[in-house]
């Protein structure tokens, strides 16, 4: 059995409107999280994939590439890469060299994803969600 945790890069601004941290912080203290999931004894990390404000995970494979120039061990992981509004090919591309990056830590979980805001950024129909996840 291997233990992990994911994290979806979340960054939700205050009552006020305001955000804590800096997007760039935010992001490296991401990385931090999964150096410290290792040292823990962690055996999985993963990282999310959205495409809305509030997330910093737009490109999971880049920040797990970070953590792998800071890593040995842990196994890193997409917490699903959305599929669906993607190039299959791409995202095959940028995961094979993160593999090659983290000497063969790198997986990949794919889904159509529960947010469908990635749909209209790409230029996708809602109404094709069902079909371009199998074609692809």
């Amino acid at each position: 059995m291997q233990i992990g945790v994911d994290s979806f890069a979340a960054q939700f601004a205050d009552e006020g409107g305001s955000v804590n941290a800096s997007a760039s912080k935010s992001v490296r203290q991401l990385v931090e999280r999964i150096e410290f999931a290792e040292q823990v004894g962690l055996d999985v990390f993963g990282v999310g994939e959205h495409h809305r404000r509030e997330f910093l995970d737009s490109a999971p494979a880049l920040i797990l590439a970070a953590a792998a120039a800071r890593t040995k061990r842990i196994r890193l992981t997409s917490a699903v890469t959305v599929l669906s509004a993607a190039d299959p090919v791409r995202v095959f591309e940028s995961f094979a060299t993160l593999d090659l990056l983290s000497q063969g830590r790198a997986e990949m979980v794919v889904g159509r994803g529960s947010f469908t805001e990635a749909f209209p950024l790409f230029g996708l129909q809602l109404k094709d969600y069902d079909s371009l996840f199998a074609e692809k």
